[in-house]
């Protein structure tokens, strides 16, 4: 069996050999090695000298061209937005080598329109009007030659793990993590990362609490069925009425334990206010909290974000019904939702400003989070006066963190 060839003694009168011209210079082996600091100076050399390249093959300036915004990413095209008009666009390749993470929406980008493409940037602008699928075989109409720096990034890890980190969108101003207390149930744990998410990325971190029609009356019986009589009250047989002093109690149960959960949601809703964390409680069904919905994303660019079935496209389609977002229902087993945005996705609203949707999210896995900081992100932790379900809720991060903070 073959092994590695072995290396040869190293020699070493080198440098008297290259003095004595024995040597030549071009045949010595270089290595150049690189701190964190060279390492950055030399990534924006590169990304320099390949904005010159841009301009030199294109034969335009990138400073003077247009600047849009991304508002949908697909695998290899995006839709980018400028004056009124949608271009299917594509990244110049050197730019995409030289990215640290991909396109996302929100980003600001410099591009330019393929001039020889203008009939079918009309097609195009007609067929995205219409909210039609791309068709295989589209051909880009722009090429975006610049990303512009982003202000706030909305970043999440690619697993628990944190391995490498997944953009989700940028330079929007604040995120609305909707969850609901019922169909399906609150999960404290997936709030409080996308807190931390929201303030690392530096977004404004609100919280919708939606569904609040089903609280707290959500009793099985409400639903067209007669109220439980007492028992004394009836009569039949004795084994009836065990029968139904059964489901009785059976009800009594089951609303003492809802109006348990109610108030356990009260107060932890009253906790996050006093973090400075502002709370809305809203009903797509019943029209509550609407008007104040409306004011909250009235002239911002909001990321909306949840568990999968919270309800997040039904609130947009309650405050601008002609967007059509789609919606889905929860599983009648297991109360969880079904996934219906399948990518983050811009949509400008009438009354000013902008929503981008999300995918609803299951795990939320954390970048940039070290088991160091993560105190930063619990003030009430680490002042000593976090409730109990707080306190669990770190410790289950902290432990987590294990893998992540990348």
């Amino acid at each position: 069996m073959k092994g590695k060839p072995k290396k040869g003694p190293r020699e070493k009168d080198l440098t008297s050999r290259y003095l004595s011209g024995g040597l030549d210079e071009d045949r010595v082996d270089q290595q150049q090695r690189f701190s964190a600091r060279n390492k950055n100076a030399e990534q924006e050399k590169i990304v320099r000298t390949a904005l010159l390249r841009a301009e030199e093959e294109s034969g335009i300036d990138v400073a003077t061209l247009p600047i849009g915004e991304v508002v949908q990413v697909y695998s290899v095209y995006s839709e980018v937005h400028h004056e009124g008009s949608t271009y299917l666009a594509v990244v110049r390749k050197t730019l995409s080598k030289l990215s640290d993470t991909a396109l996302v929406v929100g980003d600001r980008v410099r591009f330019r329109v393929v001039e020889s493409e203008k009939a079918a940037i009309e097609r195009s602008v007609t067929q995205l009007a219409q909210s039609a699928p791309l068709r295989f075989g589209d051909s880009p109409e722009a090429v975006i030659e610049q990303i512009l720096p982003r202000k706030t990034v909305l970043t999440r890890a690619d697993s628990f793990k944190a391995i490498e980190q997944h953009p989700i969108v940028a330079n929007a101003g604040q995120m609305l993590i909707v969850a609901s207390l019922k169909l399906p149930k609150v999960k404290w744990g997936l709030i409080d990362r996308m807190l931390i998410a929201a303030q690392s990325g530096g977004l404004t971190a609100i919280l919708c609490v939606n569904k609040v029609d089903l609280i707290p009356e959500l009793v099985p019986l409400a639903e067209g069925s007669a109220p439980i009589e007492p028992v004394a009250a009836r009569t039949g047989s004795l084994k009836h009425q065990s029968r139904e002093a059964k489901k009785s109690a059976e009800a009594a149960k089951l609303s003492s334990a809802i109006a348990k959960e109610a108030d356990e949601a009260k107060a932890a809703l009253e906790h996050y206010q006093s973090l400075g964390v502002r709370v809305l409680r809203t009903s797509a069904v019943a029209g509550i909290g609407l008007d104040e919905l409306r004011d909250v994303l009235r002239g911002q660019e909001t990321v909306l974000a949840g568990h999968s079935g919270v309800g997040k496209s039904s609130l947009i389609n309650s405050i601008q019904p002609q967007l059509h977002l789609r919606t889905g229902d929860i599983s009648r087993y297991n109360d969880k939702g079904r996934h219906t945005t399948t990518s983050a996705r811009h949509y400008p609203l009438d009354f000013g400003g902008a929503v981008i949707d999300t995918p609803g999210v299951k795990l939320f896995g954390l970048w940039g989070v070290t088991p160091e900081n993560l105190s930063e992100f619990f003030p009430d932790v680490a002042a000593g006066n976090a409730p109990s379900w707080r306190q669990e809720s770190y410790e289950r991060i902290r432990e987590s963190l294990g893998g992540e903070g990348g």
